[in-house]
């Protein structure tokens, strides 16, 4: 609302704020920074011929320009410092403008300082993306305003203005965003935690630990909601300060949601249980897609009627990028888990179809070991088709387990995706599946995972 923008406003007036970076949400909050009377500095390392049309805008806006090799030099003497979730918190130079009094905060963080309505976050290793989109969904179909953003949606601090305390903020939070969080959500869903972007965190502890941030700034008034069956998310009960329930698909539980031995999705509150839906009436695929339910319906529970919860388990199809069915030809279905960027992700894919199908696999190495995924592939993959800089890591991996030599398997390598789904096609049959499942990130070939799973959309359908 316009009086929690004006708060903001008296924040930013008369501050030296850096940004750095000119990503889309920066581009946007550079505009308003300098309209709220901030004396704005851009850091990339970018030239200013770069920028094309938004060069003239940064000039128009008087922004002060460091660009190039040294880039990061803007960041002393600063108040403020905005950075993005890709530019690493631990960074010596941002560290040191830390040390001399600077304020290194974001968007996603500002925006947690100053939102007006309460806000329900999802982190964790697999599943955020679509338990948050099922979490706004419900919201929705209760008639609620939805405003989602973090990882997904669109940057929520430039519409503060549009957002009415009786709204619903529904945000993804990755490790990077966590990592330097000292504001938690009234409700916080961890999902999972598993290895992941440990070329990024120094290890595992540091990367569990900015995880974990969701939850440290809680007070008794907010809610929970972890998944059991994770050694890791379960070791957090003790970091909870309010109410805590939990999600599984492999027990009963006497505190949270979980799936019924009769098939039934229920709830467990106060002695009370009460059944949602049956598994039989969800449109998602997949075992895990189980529990990103029901880590949704517990993370609404009490804000959202039963019925609310049962339409959106029975009529959500799914996000894009995530066993996403692209075509049926000659009788092979082809399906994008491009988001599958970890073993964890492709393991999840790989249950989730009833027979050994033919699998695209490898990509930028984000330094996750391979030999969780390996008898899993054995179980599951007939073809293994295997592209970039994690191909010859997985193939390891994948001979040196017990039962390679009798499982058939077949392992192929192509030089890039285009090469990749040619090979796959070569191999398959009429009544074969062929998925997309990376079990690495995108880097090595594309800018993400969204723009790696468009393009082996656009060459399946170009079959």
């Amino acid at each position: 609302m316009q009086q929690d923008r004006a708060r903001l406003a008296a924040f930013i007036n008369g501050k030296k704020v850096a940004f750095i970076g000119a990503g889309v949400s920066h581009k946007t909050l550079i505009g308003q920074f300098c309209e709220m009377g901030a004396k704005v500095t851009l850091c990339d390392q970018k030239q200013l011929d770069q920028f094309g049309e938004y060069a003239d805008i940064l000039q128009q806006l008087n922004v002060t320009l460091s660009l190039g090799e040294h880039y990061l030099d803007g960041l002393q003497g600063q108040d403020i410092i905005m950075r993005t979730p890709g530019f690493e918190y631990f960074t010596p130079a941002l560290q040191k403008a830390k040390q001399a009094g600077s304020l290194i905060t974001s968007e996603m963080e500002l925006f947690f300082e100053y939102c007006p309505c309460e806000i329900t976050a999802v982190t964790g290793s697999d599943g955020k993306t679509t338990t948050t989109s099922l979490i706004a969904a419900m919201f929705e179909a209760a008639g609620r305003t939805v405003h989602l953003g973090g990882n997904i949606g669109r940057a929520l601090l430039p519409i503060l203005d549009q957002i009415d305390p009786a709204d619903e903020a529904v945000v993804e939070l990755s490790s990077f965003q966590l990592i330097s969080m000292r504001r938690s959500p009234k409700v916080a869903v961890v999902t999972n935690v598993t290895p992941n972007h440990l070329d990024h965190h120094k290890d595992m502890q540091e990367y569990v630990d900015a995880k974990r941030n969701i939850l440290l700034w809680q007070d008794e008034t907010c809610r929970a909601v972890l998944g059991y069956e994770n050694d890791i998310t379960r070791s957090m009960q003790s970091d909870c300060k309010g109410q805590q329930c939990w999600f599984t698909r492999l027990q009963e539980t006497d505190n949270g949601a979980f799936l019924r031995q009769d098939g039934m999705l229920c709830m467990a509150e106060n002695g009370v249980v009460t059944p949602i839906l049956h598994k039989d009436e969800i449109k998602l695929r997949g075992v895990h897609n189980i529990e990103n339910l029901l880590a949704a319906c517990a993370a609404v529970w009490g804000r959202v009627s039963v019925e609310a919860m049962r339409q959106v388990g029975a009529s959500f199809t799914g996000v894009e990028h995530r066993i996403e069915p692209v075509r049926l030809l000659n009788g092979v279905q082809w399906y994008n888990d491009s988001i599958a960027s970890s073993p964890t992700r492709t393991i999840a894919g790989l249950r989730s179809f009833g027979q050994k199908i033919i699998v695209i696999a490898g990509g930028y190495d984000k330094k996750i070991p391979y030999e969780p995924l390996a008898p899993e592939i054995l179980a599951h993959v007939k073809v293994l088709v295997l592209m970039g800089q994690t191909g010859p890591k997985i193939e390891k991996a994948v001979r040196e387990c017990a039962g390679f030599a009798e499982s058939g398997l077949t392992i192929v390598h192509a030089k890039d995706m285009q090469d990749a789904v040619a090979l796959a096609q070569q191999h398959a049959v009429p009544g074969d599946i062929v998925s997309l499942s990376p079990a690495s990130a995108s880097f090595d070939l594309y800018p993400n995972f969204e723009v790696r799973g468009k393009h082996f959309k656009e060459l399946v359908n170009a079959l």
